[in-house]
């Protein structure tokens, strides 16, 4: 198996780190009966408060990564870590946001926010309905607490999935592309909450993207990854301080990364 030389090198897989990926590979079985390699000798880590973008084009295998640091998936070979212990491990500290919300119907948003530690069987009383509705206020949209999902528009669920995803005070936040269906403004405006958010709780975020501005605007490295089988082309550190406010997509240091990153996948 061929590794590319300006890939990263193996990750040991330590207790120190939120994330450690050493000779990840994973495929999957076809209806024809053959096997597509998605994912070929990733080697990654990602440190305790780290925020670090996956970009990469579509079919590469991010998704697939997240699921398989999310537990939901069992990789083909090598070794995966998260919070020190086996991928798959049963636990509370590390929630998933989709791409789309998928808020409950049936519950009013606070509820939904709630939902997770219902779900985990943990009590639920006036502690954890005040923190819920500071996340809400986070987020901009306290006063809809009471408002059923049909009643706010995309943006507002996004900030609701977030919202939900936090409410556990997770070690490691993983996120599927949770501004893809939105539109270039209300992408922009949840972008900077959630940085605001993650400096507010620092926390270990992995953030999967197809924008390679937001995965830069975002993360403090972006992990550039090929066409499927996806592989790990180039590991960028984003040196550019915080907060990072809109107008720092003009400066030459940012264009410079981005491109940096465009070169690696293409």
């Amino acid at each position: 198996m061929t590794v590319l030389a300006n890939a990263p090198l193996p990750a040991p897989v330590t207790d120190s780190a939120a994330v450690a990926i050493d000779h990840l590979n994973h495929a999957f079985a076809a209806s024809d009966g053959r096997s597509i390699l998605a994912l070929r000798d990733i080697n990654l880590t990602v440190g305790a408060l780290e925020f670090v973008s996956v970009v990469g084009p579509s079919g590469c295998g991010k998704s697939t990564l997240l699921r398989i640091l999310a537990g939901l998936v069992t990789p083909l070979s090598g070794q995966v870590a998260v919070l020190g212990k086996p991928v798959g491990t049963r636990r509370q500290d590390v929630s998933l946001v989709f791409q789309r919300p998928a808020l409950l119907p049936w519950l009013n948003i606070v509820d939904n926010v709630l939902f997770p530690l219902r779900h985990m069987s943990r009590p639920v009383g006036r502690a954890e309905i005040d923190r819920a509705m500071a996340l809400l206020a986070t987020m901009g949209i306290a006063d809809f607490a009471k408002l059923q999902p049909r009643e706010l528009s995309g943006g507002m669920q996004q900030r609701v999935s977030i919202c939900r995803a936090l409410i556990t005070d997770p070690l490691l936040l993983l996120m599927d592309e949770p501004f893809a269906a939105l539109d270039a403004l209300t992408r922009e405006e949840l972008g900077s909450e959630l940085s605001r958010v993650c400096a507010e709780t620092p926390k270990a975020v992995v953030f999967v993207t197809h924008s390679i501005a937001e995965s830069v605007m975002l993360g403090d490295r972006v992990i550039a990854m090929s066409a499927r089988p996806g592989r790990i082309r180039r590991d960028c550190a984003v040196s550019l301080a915080r907060p990072r406010r809109a107008q720092v997509v003009r400066e030459s240091a940012f264009q410079e990364i981005c491109s940096d990153v465009r070169d690696a996948i293409s």
